[in-house]
């Protein structure tokens, strides 16, 4: 990993104007798309054979109630729930914030005076965590979308908290600038 410099961001009218880092993530890994697509066009299908054309889906098939319902959770919820799946962090002159949006109605805040170690690190999602997302294992709490890069956060408490990233040395060249901005106020 090369050191990056810190340079200003640039303040589109949606970010605060104390984020000296933004990076928004989305799940736009092909192979999940289609893992997803697959089981919705399948229930487009049925209710648009079923119900639209009035041909009974398949050897036994369930009521036009039930191929609504399915279509409606396989065909249009979770690829609506995926499509506005992502992940926000900032680091501000006080913290790093994440937040996985649609779970997350506030940003989760990790104060610089909460952490004892911040490091940029390789991880391996699926061994570490378990895959993607919000996840929970034995090595600590991970906010991941895609990619085996990330920022491990170290509370002084000893949780330990894995924030993905596609930029890691530009994240962690605004925490180095924040951390000194910081440090030249106590002076």
């Amino acid at each position: 990993m090369h050191e990056a410099t810190f340079q200003p961001p640039v303040h589109p009218p949606d970010q605060p104007l104390n984020a000296l880092f933004r990076e928004v993530q989305r799940f736009t890994q092909l192979w999940l798309w289609i893992v997803l697509l697959a089981p919705a066009a399948f229930a487009w299908w049925a209710v648009i054979q079923q119900v639209g054309l009035g041909v009974p889906f398949g050897n036994n098939p369930g009521s036009d109630m039930l191929v609504i319902i399915l279509w409606l959770a396989m065909g249009v919820a979770m690829p609506g729930l995926m499509a506005s799946l992502r992940l926000t962090t900032e680091v501000r002159e006080d913290g790093i914030y994440a937040r996985f949006v649609p779970f997350h109605l506030r940003w989760r805040r990790f104060a610089f005076s909460d952490l004892n170690t911040i490091e940029a690190k390789k991880y391996s999602p699926i061994m570490d965590y378990g895959g993607w997302g919000i996840r929970w294992s034995f090595v600590g709490t991970a906010y991941n979308v895609k990619g085996n890069m990330g920022i491990q956060l170290v509370l002084n408490n000893g949780k330990r908290v894995l924030i993905g990233t596609q930029q890691p040395d530009a994240f962690m060249a605004a925490i180095a600038h924040a951390r000194n901005q910081a440090a030249k106020r106590r002076l």
